[in-house]
């Protein structure tokens, strides 16, 4: 092809030079390797045409780079891996609910003319809005016989009152003493009860009578600061004059109690050198009813991130109506479980994915492929509750009792076949005594 034809077709645009590429040698042909045609000998085509000077990469640089790659693809796997398994346990937990529920609703169809089964469809399928309050009773259920329990009450007022038509004067009269007699039990709920006569450790006392004489005239609560160091994010709660009494009661608690025990125990933690050996998962994020199974499976991953070698983390845990306390160890990929009922129990099938899918992210956090399934172990050789309440008192007793031991050879100590007597009232009245004492410094 002629020069001139070439030029011109470059001008148009039509062919594209670069680099020794140019016309000259489109016309001509390649030159010799090393040389540039019509500049005259000792001009290299790097110096003619500004090449830039070809870099040597290192062997081991391409090999850390193709590392790099290939573990940042990996690990996208993973992650995308981890996030569809738990939308799948998110989804199947889901549709097992649906379908427990409206069998339950075809139940009572049957059993109630006329039923309409819109009218406890959304008081079934909604959670609790502050799950920091929830109490827990032991009856070896779950959350479903809540619900059982707050809508038979209704059946039977139901039958009540086709029995009693013609009765209804005389029951709204009834209805009018009754609610008289609980407004006065309301007024002096607090003076009804003498803690001079009930078996309390003093600083629990001196704590009810700020209730009586301070919290409940004055209809205030108790805010308390959780470090972030503690749970891992800062974050704000309070304690009601209710959760007070019904502690030094030995009634049913909440999170909130277990929560503020945990701070407490967090000191001693300082104090004895130990919060690099371990940590505590806030439970009120983690319990039933709190959140998806994702979204606490995420927060409980947080948490574990923050992990400083061999650390385990404390966990307590309600699955609905029961505390039982779960033992992380992310390292080892292994959680103990400490169950406070007697018996042959076992985990949740729900916390067990919460646990499960936070210690897969963790894998991917720190670049580790992992074991199929983490590692379940249940010490059934803890004290045992004596009956329905104390659940939650032989939790908190659990985590004081493995902390004090700085070998944390808590594995061992409640292995099977060791002693399952429950704890004497003193051993749990210790926990109440450094509860109260706590609390007692946010007094104003």
């Amino acid at each position: 092809m002629p020069g001139d034809e070439l030029q011109k077709q470059v001008s148009e645009g039509k062919v594209s030079v670069s680099g020794s590429n140019d016309v000259l040698t489109m016309a001509l042909g390649p030159e010799h390797p090393g040389r540039v045609r019509g500049v005259g000998a000792g001009i290299s085509p790097r110096q003619y045409f500004n090449l830039p000077k070809p870099q040597r990469m290192n062997f081991n640089d391409c090999v850390k780079d193709s590392l790099r790659v290939l573990l940042q693809e990996e690990t996208k796997k993973m992650e995308a891996k981890v996030r569809e398994e738990a939308l799948r346990m998110e989804a199947r937990t889901k549709q097992l609910v649906e379908a427990e529920r409206e069998h339950f609703l075809s139940q009572l169809s049957q059993l109630i003319p006329n039923f309409d089964p819109t009218m406890l469809k959304p008081r079934i399928s909604q959670s609790p809005k502050n799950p920091m309050s929830d109490k827990a009773s032991c009856f070896g259920g779950d959350v479903r016989s809540l619900h059982f329990e707050m809508i038979l009450p209704k059946m039977g007022n139901i039958r009540k009152k086709r029995r009693k038509k013609n009765e209804e004067k005389k029951e709204e009269k009834q209805d009018e003493k009754e609610k008289e007699d609980e407004e006065k039990h309301d007024d002096k709920v607090i003076e009804g009860v003498d803690y001079s006569n009930v078996e309390v450790p003093s600083s629990l006392k001196s704590l009810c009578f700020y209730v009586e004489t301070t919290l409940v005239p004055q209809e205030k609560i108790m805010n308390f600061t959780i470090d972030k160091e503690v749970f891992g994010v800062d974050r704000s709660t309070f304690v009601l004059p209710e959760d007070i009494t019904q502690f030094a009661g030995m009634e049913e608690i909440g999170a909130t109690v277990v929560a503020v025990y945990m701070r407490y125990l967090h000191d001693h933690l300082k104090e004895a050198n130990m919060c690099s050996m371990v940590g505590f998962i806030d439970p009120a994020t983690v319990s039933a009813n709190s959140m998806t199974i994702a979204d606490r499976s995420r927060l409980v991953a947080g948490r574990l991130q923050k992990t400083d070698g061999e650390q385990i983390f404390m966990m307590p845990y309600n699955p609905g109506r029961h505390w039982v306390l779960l033992i992380v160890r992310a390292k080892r990929e292994t959680v103990y479980f400490l169950d406070p009922l007697p018996g042959n129990r076992v985990v949740d099938e729900e916390g067990k994915n919460i646990v499960n899918s936070a210690i897969k992210i963790y894998n991917c956090h720190i670049a580790r492929a992992g074991r199929k399934a983490p590692i379940w172990k249940t010490l059934s050789g803890t004290p045992k509750q004596p009956s329905s309440v104390e659940c939650e008192y032989y939790v908190m007793r659990f985590m004081r009792d493995i902390i004090m031991d700085p070998s944390l050879a808590f594995e061992k100590k409640y292995a099977k076949g060791k002693e399952e007597a429950p704890y004497p009232q003193e051993a749990i009245d210790e926990v109440r005594k450094e509860w109260a004492e706590f609390v007692c410094l946010h007094m104003e």
